[in-house]
């Protein structure tokens, strides 16, 4: 391998052991053209690249959002109209996709394979630095907006795929929200607009400003280059200046984001939201409450305030959530802490709030505030950064590779300030300084300063209206047809042409000699040799176990599975219920808040959730329990577990319905948000068991079930509660479970104890 210090392109800005990564870092600058690159060296296998642009919208239009879709529709080496339908050929990425936020535009890949890595990263170059779209101007028309006119007395409409989304963007209430919080809380500077685009102005944009956008910010002196893992740093920052940055020159753009000057009192607005003719206008508001809190390059300050957000307003008995909802306010009570931006943003929401109780939402938080700037709860805010803290230490994204995470987070605080490229790869020092600033009143002086004497802030109403995104329509078909009006014949002609070649450019295929450009793996390429599974059959405290030797840095993971196959398919949703409700009520030993500090401050989380796992034939269905904690705190998760599963009191009448309605909006604006994947598993449900198991447990049927109980909540009760209670003890089965754990230490003789009293206390029916 390569060492980067050799490297003559580039020169070394910033070296520095990562030990919270396992790595090393590296800043260096590109010495010809001033592109930034920040390496993450380490052993990690999920290797990751991504180049990304400060791209600061000037206008409504949708730019940023156009290019970014349009780039990827061919280049200089890969003249394909899609080239990234013909890599998924031949590609093993874990990671393949390309995004737009407020304020840059990012394009981010990760693969195991080393030389898919290269393949994909060399086509991604090539896409943001020579696109075809100065070819064709086609591209603009498909990805952007176009006029579209298929005979001479046809209606005249607006089509492309950047202004269809945006429709749909632009259909969703929340969305409508966070546009609005944003651009108004930050009129003066770019956040004002929005990068992907108002369906009202798509329209207005230009060839000519489409490519000029492009050729100005889409250059190697206004690019932030990313590479993570165990590949050759060096080797591949010698592709990237000799293939692309090398035959630039450098050039001075101003791309830097200004700060939004403080208000000197709060806003104070009102908007409209559409909704469904069939859906109630009283009751459905949305308020929202937002204060612009600082810098996003305030390390410091950032962790706190997302530890503060979760003490708020998002831990089981968050004080300010708490507030809100027995106050009534809603039905459903959320936050929002917004770090992506140069200054961040925190809102608290109410959806499905009465318009009228605006003013006692906000005496409430304000109360709330006040209440907590004297003093706010030291152990729950100890057991949030304990909480924030594992978090870290675990480095868990899910599906998401953690290089990506991490390169995605570093751009909170690179793209405003070159010297903080590393910020939030070291964490540790952050929460022991919090932890001692706990018991010298740092949080409660954050409250003060941040909400109390804080003016720079915005209270937002949006009020429903039936058949707005009708009018909507009807205005745009309207003004179409006005404009269709003053057009000569010549005119109408030439757009009908124009749309008839649109489509015969994109039924066209590429060439067969373009799409063998593609880079695509060969079998050579790919390891013969498969990773093997590493499961153990044992049993511990006379519960079935399969144990998964995997290096987890310090941290035991355990999954309780309940086979729930025969158990009568009308329970399944009331198993879904149980399990969004365990964690947020009462249990005999604690409130639901005081039982959320004890996970917080001593384990790294319990999750309740239900999974169907489907073959050709059959579909094996499981009520499941999540646990993880460092390996000496596994048999406290196990207890907490069992205090959980077994005293529970889900015969809480207030607290159950107000969890029920809180999880019946939260699915609506879910379902909504996602609205493709919702119709398919809904569909499918009728001839797959699997998709009817999904749209049991948190699809359609799952919701229309809700609904049912919440509007006839009182008379539903009695007869609720017994069912509810009777599929717990269905799923209450020692016969039916069985344990995995995952880690790299034995925990046998650790768990045998809890295991066995676990065991003792299950239904030993089969």
């Amino acid at each position: 391998m390569g060492n980067i210090k050799d490297l003559k392109a580039y020169r070394i800005v910033e070296e520095k052991d990562l030990p919270e990564v396992h790595g090393k870092g590296y800043v260096l600058e590109h010495i010809k053209t001033k592109a930034r690159v920040l390496i993450i060296e380490n052993d990690d296998v999920n290797k990751v690249f991504n180049i990304g642009f400060r791209t600061p919208p000037y206008d409504d239009s949708g730019i940023p959002h156009i290019i970014e879709h349009s780039v990827l529709c061919g280049s200089k080496k890969y003249p394909v109209k899609d080239p990234f339908v013909e890599l998924a050929k031949g590609s093993l990425n874990t990671f393949l996709n390309a995004m737009t936020y407020s304020d840059k535009t990012v394009y981010p890949i990760a693969s195991f394979n080393q030389k898919d890595f290269e393949n994909i990263m060399s086509v991604y170059l090539d896409a943001v630095f020579y696109p075809d779209i100065y070819i064709h101007d086609e591209i603009m028309k498909q990805e952007g907006w176009h006029y579209e006119l298929d005979s001479m007395d046809g209606d005249l409409k607006y089509n492309g795929v950047v202004y269809n989304e945006m429709k749909g963007v632009y259909s969703s209430p929340e969305s409508i929200m966070y546009r609005e919080i944003e651009s108004s809380l930050m009129p003066d500077t770019p956040y004002g607009n929005d990068s992907g685009g108002d369906p009202v102005s798509i329209p207005t944009l230009t060839l000519e400003r489409f490519r000029d956008f492009h050729r100005t910010y889409y250059h190697p002196s206004n690019s932030y280059i990313y590479l993570y893992g165990d590949c050759d740093m060096a080797k591949e920052l010698e592709f990237i200046d000799e293939e692309y940055l090398s035959h630039y020159d450098y050039k001075e753009i101003d791309s830097a984001i200004p700060l939004q000057k403080p208000f000197d009192e709060m806003k104070d607005i009102t908007k409209e939201y559409s909704i469904a003719d069939t859906d109630p206008e009283e009751n459905n508001s949305i308020l929202t409450y937002s204060k612009i809190t600082g810098l996003s390059t305030e390390k410091k300050k950032v962790t706190a305030l997302e530890i503060l957000e979760y003490v708020l307003m998002d831990a089981p008995g968050a004080v300010l959530k708490k507030a809100l909802t027995d106050a009534g306010i809603g039905e459903e009570v959320y936050s929002s802490f917004d770090n992506g931006c140069q200054q961040t943003t925190f809102s608290i929401i109410a959806r499905g709030a009465d318009k009228n109780d605006k003013d006692r939402f906000i005496k409430i938080i304000d109360d709330t505030f006040e209440e907590l700037s004297h003093g706010i709860d030291k152990d729950a805010v100890e057991a949030a950064i304990n909480k924030f803290e594992f978090k870290h230490k675990e480095a868990n994204f899910g599906r998401f590779p953690k290089g990506l995470m991490y390169g995605l987070d570093a751009f909170n605080s690179w793209l405003y300030d070159d010297t903080k490229a590393l910020m939030f790869f070291e964490m540790n020092d952050v929460y022991k300084e919090l932890r001692e600033d706990l018991q010298n009143g740092y949080f409660e002086q954050l409250i003060k300063e941040c909400f109390i004497d804080n003016t720079f802030g915005l209270y937002l109403t949006m009020n429903p209206k039936k058949g707005l995104d009708q009018e909507n329509e009807k205005k745009i078909a309207d003004e179409l047809a006005a404009y269709k009006a003053t057009l000569s014949r010549e005119e109408l002609e030439k757009i009908v042409e124009d749309t008839k070649a649109l489509k015969e450019y994109q039924a066209t295929p590429s060439s067969a000699e373009d799409l063998a450009k593609v880079p695509l793996l060969a079998i050579d390429d790919i390891d013969k040799e498969a990773e093997k599974l590493k499961n153990v059959e044992s049993e511990i405290g006379g519960l079935p176990v399969v144990s998964h030797d995997i290096f987890t840095n310090g941290i035991g993971y355990l999954r309780f599975y309940f086979n729930i196959n025969d158990i009568d398919n009308d329970l399944v949703p009331y198993l879904a219920v149980l399990s969004c409700l365990f964690k947020y009520i009462d249990t005999e030993k604690h409130t639901y808040g005081q039982l959320s500090n004890e996970i917080d401050s001593n384990i790294g989380g319990i999750e309740f959730d239900m999974v169907g796992y489907a073959s050709d034939t059959d579909i094996k269905k499981f009520f499941y329990v999540s646990m993880k904690a460092l390996y000496e705190k596994l048999p406290y998760a196990v207890e907490l577990m069992k205090e959980i599963m077994f005293s529970s009191k889900i015969d809480d009448r207030k607290r159950l319905k107000e969890l029920l309605t809180e999880e019946k909006s939260s699915m609506k604006n879910g379902m909504a948000a996602s609205g493709h994947v919702t119709a398919y598993t809904r569909a499918m449900s009728y001839i797959d068991e699997g998709a009817r198991f999904t749209d049991e447990t948190c699809g359609i049927a799952y919701y229309e079930f809700l609904c049912d109980i919440v509007d006839h909540f009182d008379e539903k009760y009695d007869d609720f509660i017994e069912k509810l209670q009777y599929a717990l003890a269905e799923v209450l089965r020692k016969g039916a479970l069985t344990v995995s754990y995952t880690g790299n230490e034995d925990v046998t003789d650790l768990l045998e104890e809890s295991f066995a009293d676990f065991g003792m206390a299950l239904s030993t029916r089969p």
